[in-house]
């Protein structure tokens, strides 16, 4: 299957995180909200076929919440090694799960523009080195 776009995995309360900024730079890209409140991440159960076929992915997690550090731990196992993902997580923790964000973009604080340029750069370059 082609890749979707990018996915921006974000909490409902953060609204599209600049999805805006992305889709300027020409990526189309898919919202994911996550599950409903008591309900488990489809990553976590059957797979989630728009994590495995994303070419670039940012995750806005609170890795102090179980359900959050398994949706990382399975998408390393799951997203292809040359797709380019980040973290963005709550002040702290990049220092606390040190181990668990190992080979993955993380940033402490709401993205700039010069870094989310800066991703869309490295999508760019892994869809290109695919071809």
């Amino acid at each position: 299957m082609e890749s979707e776009g990018l996915i921006l995995d974000v909490t409902s309360a953060d609204g599209d995180f600049d999805r805006d900024f992305l889709e300027k730079l020409g990526h189309p890209v898919l919202v994911c909200h996550g599950p409903e409140t008591g309900h488990l991440c489809p990553i976590l159960k059957d797979g989630c076929e728009m994590v495995t076929s994303a070419h670039g992915i940012v995750y806005q997690l609170d890795l102090e919440r179980p359900q959050h550090r398994a949706i990382l731990k399975r998408a390393q196992e799951v997203v292809p090694e040359d797709t380019p993902v980040v973290a963005v997580v709550r002040e702290g923790q990049k220092l606390k799960f040190h181990d668990l964000l190992q080979g993955i973009h993380v940033w402490e604080r709401e993205p700039t523009a010069r870094e989310l340029d800066g991703f869309a750069a490295e999508v760019e370059a892994a869809d290109w080195s695919r071809d």
